[in-house]
């Protein structure tokens, strides 16, 4: 190999190198969607507790809905049923939500923050800002879904 050839692949391998670091979070990023996380978590534990109680199961954002009372008429009734499977709906999504949370958090201290959980991978700087508790890379999710 002549020497301008092994100086262009040089430059390549750098070239490539940094493109792959332009695809992975910083420390810094990390820290900043970790707060975020943590803030977010106690948001919507804010939210659970103004439609239900916590429930001592040890696993924490675990909620029961409250029955609301508005009287005993006839649209009273309807109203709190209506309100009552519509918060059932909402403590659903809010819990699946802070267990994506907890999940993201453990990762973040574990280290595999940003790791394809099936391949191994790098998930990419931009889905991981996009959606901060992805666990797979956009390929392994669309294989997976296209499975379904």
């Amino acid at each position: 190999m002549n020497e301008t050839a092994s100086m262009g692949a040089f430059y390549f391998k750098i070239y490539n190198n940094h493109m792959e670091n332009k695809n992975l979070l910083s420390a810094e990023e990390i820290k900043n969607i970790k707060q975020e996380l943590e803030d977010r978590k106690l948001k919507i534990i804010k939210d659970l507790q103004n439609i239900g109680k916590e429930e001592n199961t040890g696993q924490e954002g675990d909620f029961k809905t409250s029955f609301p009372e508005y009287g005993d008429k006839d649209d009273e009734n309807a109203q709190e049923i209506n309100e009552y499977s519509t918060n059932l709906a909402t403590e659903q999504v809010l819990e699946s939500t802070i267990k994506d949370i907890n999940q993201a958090l453990e990762r973040i201290d574990k280290g595999t923050y940003g790791i394809c959980k099936y391949c191994g991978e790098a998930i990419g700087k931009k889905r991981m800002i996009a959606r901060p508790v992805a666990s797979s890379c956009i390929a392994c999710k669309t294989k997976i879904q296209e499975s379904n």
